[in-house]
């Protein structure tokens, strides 16, 4: 009696895994440059004027930009002989969500501190670590130009499988070895996010005290 695995390549494994790695890679790398760059744009939205009000805007359009639409014009907008890897185009892709989402929470993280509330301030962690789950995600658009990702070595593989039984069997391999390390990731922020949350709040009640 055969078993799922039989009808899968011996090397799908292997190649499914170091996919696996190049869509966390393009999500370090869209967050290292987010949290730059998003940084910068926090500090000027909070000095006012026009410094704020330019900030802003251009925040907003990184925020409504499509990662498919920014994707494809990077891949036309470089010189051909550039180059650069299709992993870093798809980087640069996410970048604006990734600048926009820092710059958000980042606002918010300076606004606690000022008012004094630093674990608030750090609830910024949780959310860092929740928008680079969002990243890895995302980052499977790579298969659109031929990153050799893990979704498109899931996709590669499917198609030398007949049977739609060993194709679901394969898309859940595939669902899990995403979706377990990011769900406990997910669990481990919500919980600090809650630990920090229910500290906060209790700093305050005491403050409050007379």
């Amino acid at each position: 009696m055969s078993t799922p695995s039989d009808h899968l390549s011996a090397a799908f494994l292997p190649a499914f895994l170091a996919g696996m790695s190049v869509n966390f890679a393009i999500a370090s790398i869209a967050l290292g440059i987010g949290l730059a760059l998003g940084a910068l744009f926090a500090i000027a939205r909070l000095r006012g004027g026009w410094l704020a009000l330019a900030a802003g805007s251009v925040i907003a359009l990184m925020r409504a930009a499509p990662t498919f639409v920014i994707m494809f014009f990077l891949l036309n907008a470089l010189p051909q002989g550039a180059g650069l890897p299709g992993a870093l185009i798809v980087a640069g892709a996410l970048v604006p969500y990734a600048t926009a989402y820092v710059s958000d929470n980042g606002t918010k993280a300076i606004d606690q501190w000022h008012a004094g509330s630093a674990l608030g301030a750090l609830l910024f962690l949780p959310n860092i670590a929740r928008a680079f789950f969002v990243l890895v995600m995302s980052s499977s658009a790579g298969a659109a130009i031929g990153v050799h990702e893990g979704i498109a070595v899931l996709l590669h593989e499917a198609e030398h499988l007949h049977a739609t039984g060993d194709k679901l069997i394969l898309f859940a391999i595939g669902v899990a070895c995403f979706g377990i390390p990011l769900q406990a990731t997910l669990a481990a922020t919500r919980f600090l996010q809650d630990h920090l949350g229910a500290r906060s709040m209790r700093d305050r009640g005491k403050i409050a005290k007379p």
